[in-house]
């Protein structure tokens, strides 16, 4: 009896960590700095303090992230792509520029990719598994993230967005 106790007792152990998200930044710690590039442009998170920062790692190859792209362009950033309080950043997890520019303009979006080739900004942040999305308060503070897709948190990550942009 206490031979099967202690087998479920590891079986359980064994399942929470591996079940782990691999998170690195944690909701209600400070968004960790970086800056990406994209041809002639740059953009470094911390010269964005004062404004909301949804930044999203995303890949080509990744069919969770080919289904949350176009809610992103519809439901965030044709909504809030023109104000001043926010910005978009969407990160190419081990991708070059050109293949940033070539996914961008064949899907035909509107929002900024930026290549994160060797995947050193995708680590400041995790360690596995995309789409992942890490929603940044004025204060630079993360308040919200979420990790894969479902529509339930894509809605649950819309709500999140509109609730900072009302106090902004």
């Amino acid at each position: 009896m206490i031979h099967k106790i202690i087998t479920y007792c590891l079986l359980i152990t064994t399942a929470f960590v591996f079940g782990q998200t691999e998170d690195i930044a944690l909701k209600g710690s400070l968004a960790p700095n970086f800056t990406v590039r994209q041809k002639d442009a740059s953009v470094q998170l911390s010269d964005l303090k004062g404004k909301v920062v949804l930044v999203n790692y995303f890949a080509t190859w990744c069919g969770p992230c080919m289904k949350e792209l176009p809610l992103l362009q519809k439901t965030i950033w044709d909504k809030y792509k023109d104000n001043p309080n926010f910005n978009l950043i969407i990160i190419g997890r081990g991708h070059t520029a050109e293949e940033m520019d070539t996914f961008k303009a064949s899907k035909k979006y509107t929002m900024p990719f930026y290549p994160d080739f060797d995947k050193s900004i995708y680590n400041l942040y995790a360690s596995k598994y995309i789409p992942r999305n890490y929603l940044i308060d004025k204060n630079g503070v993360i308040v919200y993230t979420s990790m894969g897709f479902t529509r339930e948190d894509f809605e649950k990550l819309t709500e999140e967005v509109d609730k900072l942009m009302k106090d902004n």
